[in-house]
């Protein structure tokens, strides 16, 4: 489903340079659920900007789902995001003057659906998410919880190869984060791949792999045994 080969990503500030990749091989099979660890400066919001489309590599190759990713003007990239990718973010993201409906809907706006058809899909996804009855809701009148799960909603709703889970569980509280995990454990249950960028031990091992990231490289990448997810008994 991915494959990254001898990846290179370089930073210029003047005369500077900052070498912020340095050389990263990797692969994720469909059907995976991957956890990306790494300390602030270790270059996983970089990897994750590269897998996003939203930053380019200096070096290397990168393949989705058999497409190579290369030299994309931003029109292309964005139809590939689109088309390619889910993006769950720990700041939700979510339109503040649309209902919940039109937010899981708004992917399907830019692929070109028709209304009826978008809202009737995105219905389906709030279901989907335990969220039909907060459909006209708007992001202010819902829980932390609640705002994820509209925003995995969305990230689901164009039925992408891959979701990209950037610390989906960074603003929440513990019992939040596990109910949150539950459901993308879930979603990955179901053959979507899933990759987490988290720094949170309990959470990556909610993950069938981690891979940690240090210094621009990969440190080690490891299958691990897949905790479930659990509301904890004494939160």
């Amino acid at each position: 489903m991915i494959a990254i080969n001898d990846l290179h990503k370089s930073y210029h500030m003047g005369s500077n340079s900052l070498h912020v990749l340095k050389g990263i091989n990797f692969e994720a099979k469909e059907g995976e659920m991957i956890a990306i660890m790494g300390s602030s400066g270790s270059g996983k919001s970089t990897f994750l900007n590269i897998l996003g489309m939203l930053d380019e590599a200096d070096l290397g190759s990168y393949t989705l789902d058999n497409v190579p990713i290369r030299n994309l003007n931003e029109k292309v990239a964005a139809r590939y995001r689109n088309e390619f990718l889910g993006f769950i973010f720990q700041s939700f993201n979510l339109i503040t003057y649309k209902s919940a409906l039109d937010n899981v809907a708004m992917p399907l706006y830019y692929q070109g659906v028709k209304r009826s058809v978008r809202m009737e899909k995105a219905m389906h996804y709030l279901e989907k998410v335990g969220l039909a009855n907060w459909a006209s809701h708007l992001p202010s009148e819902l829980s932390g919880g609640q705002k994820q799960r509209v925003a995995i909603a969305r990230a689901l709703a164009s039925d992408p190869k891959v979701l990209l889970a950037d610390e989906p569980t960074g603003a929440l509280d513990t019992k939040t984060s596990y109910e949150v995990m539950e459901l993308i454990q879930a979603i990955n249950d179901e053959g979507k791949t899933i990759l987490v960028v988290t720094h949170e031990d309990d959470i990556a091992h909610m993950c069938k792999r981690i891979v940690h990231l240090k210094d621009g490289k990969i440190l080690d990448d490891k299958v691990v045994e897949q905790v479930r997810a659990k509301t904890p008994a004494h939160v």
